[in-house]
């Protein structure tokens, strides 16, 4: 299979059927059609060959789609650029992929001029954007008014269909290969587990469309058929506006989007009965804000899909079923259709049930490896297996539990503890809007638990009060040992909390 199969599909089927809307743009699935014909023709006259990387620096919009697919249809490959990045992380991106074609809309094109005099071989600018484009840069909309439709290349199989950055949580971003075969895969598997998306289902776009999360998503709808409906990012109020006003069927959203979304005042006031599906995943959630939104929204089923870049993304789903199942709510999960998973120790071999070891998952998602990266490709893939990083353990039934990145988890006193059971103790407690836990050095105890919180508006508790309140549900080792409270947490693109970036600055203090 390819990626614009789908496209393909619904041009044949059903061309009259709306595909997106965005803004005041409605576009069939002819007028998509013809409009990826185009721009693929004008990449080919810009000298696009097959195999060429092409970069999107952008917000979520129409045009954003019409990228997806007209790229793979000119032969090229995908390069979608982490919109929260720095100039110089952005750079380094598409000269680490050598890409030489940039398409950028209005909220990022002040950057050009900087990424040009950090990467010169940066010699196509193409502006997505509403206005005239920018000096130095061509309309998108002119390219397409003036070129002819060009076949569509047909690239699939195990050719290469993108190069997708790591989000650089714990460390310098890698480029993932990803093949037409491993997304597809990763698409197909999941949509026949039948909890997330199906033909004729009305997705909202409002998580980062540069994330494998979004792309999984956006690559079930166009394959199965049905419409994309796109916000620039997530609001509260404009994604509760949205659902209500295109009676949206399903969207993704990241945990801290969850909370926002049903934390905001007049949720109640906002139809969102259309809303049968979110799919939620990139992070881990606590348990007190999943119940809380299952409770906001009862007409929604949820499904927790848990997974990374590197497969595609998804490896193991959470359904709706098992929502109900209050045990399971801090479960990633069983394994997906499409992929095999197992918990292994040091030397990859599999552990008993219940022993918390590495997560490693195999299967047709697997990326093909880490771009001009052989040996972490190497270290990373074994076998066949990916190995996750994750550390995690399966019960008897299957379900995996994630409770730390292995890099992440804390030593403390000889102890091993997993900042994910600390930080469901700590977002028990009314007064905890967001959390995380990191370990920190300690003359003592080598490494102590230390929780970095963010309280609800107007709340008052104090350090004390939430370690003794930990203690109810946790070791008293595992609690922590010393809390600090913060107006906010910094999270990457995909809204993952940056531990990193906490541990780095509270070792320099």
């Amino acid at each position: 299979m390819w990626l614009t199969q789908g496209l393909h599909r619904a041009v044949q089927q059903t061309p009259g059927t709306v595909m997106t809307i965005c803004g005041k743009r409605t576009r069939t699935a002819a007028e998509v059609a013809d409009r990826v014909a185009r721009l693929a023709g004008a990449l080919r006259d810009l000298g696009v060959q097959d195999g060429d990387r092409v970069a999107m620096l952008a917000l979520n919009s129409d045009r954003y789609h019409e990228y997806l697919l007209a790229v793979p249809w000119a032969g090229g490959v995908l390069n979608l650029v982490n919109i929260r990045w720095s100039a110089a992380e952005i750079a380094y991106s598409l000269e680490d992929s050598g890409t030489t074609v940039l398409l950028v809309d209005d909220t990022f094109a002040a950057m050009v001029p900087t990424l040009r005099a950090a990467y010169p071989k940066l010699t196509t600018v193409i502006h997505t954007g509403e206005g005239p484009a920018p000096e130095g840069a061509l309309s998108y909309e002119d390219l397409i008014a003036d070129a002819s439709p060009a076949a569509d290349a047909r690239r699939g199989g195990d050719d290469l269909v993108g190069v997708f950055y790591t989000g650089g949580t714990t460390g310098f971003p890698k480029g993932v290969k990803l093949s037409h075969t491993n997304l597809i895969a990763s698409t197909l598997g999941t949509a026949a587990s039948g909890y997330a998306c199906g033909p004729g289902t009305r997705l909202l776009h409002v998580a980062p469309m540069f994330h494998l999360a979004d792309l999984a998503m956006w690559t079930m709808v166009t394959t199965l058929g049905g419409t994309h409906v796109f916000l620039p990012a997530f609001t509260p109020a404009g994604t509760a506006a949205a659902i209500a006003e295109h009676r949206i069927t399903s969207t993704l959203l990241v945990p801290t989007m969850i909370q926002l979304l049903i934390d905001q005042p007049g949720l109640a006031d906002y139809d969102l009965t259309s809303l049968t599906s979110v799919v939620y995943g990139a992070s881990g959630i606590p348990q007190p804000v999943l119940e809380r939104a299952m409770a906001a929204l009862p007409d929604t089923s949820f499904t927790q899909a848990y997974g990374m870049t590197e497969l595609s993304p998804v490896a193991t789903l959470l359904s709706p079923d098992d929502h109900q199942t209050p045990e399971l709510l801090r479960s990633a999960g069983r394994a997906a259709p499409h992929a095999e998973v197992r918990i292994v120790d040091v030397d990859d071999t599999e552990l008993p049930r219940g022993e918390v070891g590495e997560i490693a998952v195999r299967g047709a998602h697997v990326m093909l490896g880490y771009w001009e990266k052989p040996e972490e490709t190497a270290a990373a893939i074994r076998d066949g297996w990916m190995h996750t990083g994750d550390a995690g353990y399966m019960d008897a039934a299957g379900y995996v539990f994630v409770v730390d990145r292995i890099k992440d988890m804390i030593i403390t006193g000889g102890e091993n503890v997993y900042s994910a059971e600390v930080e469901n103790a700590l977002a028990r407690h009314p007064a905890v809007a967001s959390c995380t836990v990191i370990g920190v050095p300690d003359p003592d105890w080598g490494e102590r638990v230390h929780a970095v919180v963010v309280l609800t508006p107007d709340a008052q508790v104090t350090a004390d009060e939430l370690r003794a309140y930990c203690k109810e549900f946790i070791a008293g080792y595992k609690s922590p040992r010393s809390v600090e409270f913060v107006d906010a947490l910094p999270v990457s693109g995909a809204g993952k909390i940056l531990k990193r970036e906490l541990r780095r600055t509270r070792r320099a203090q």
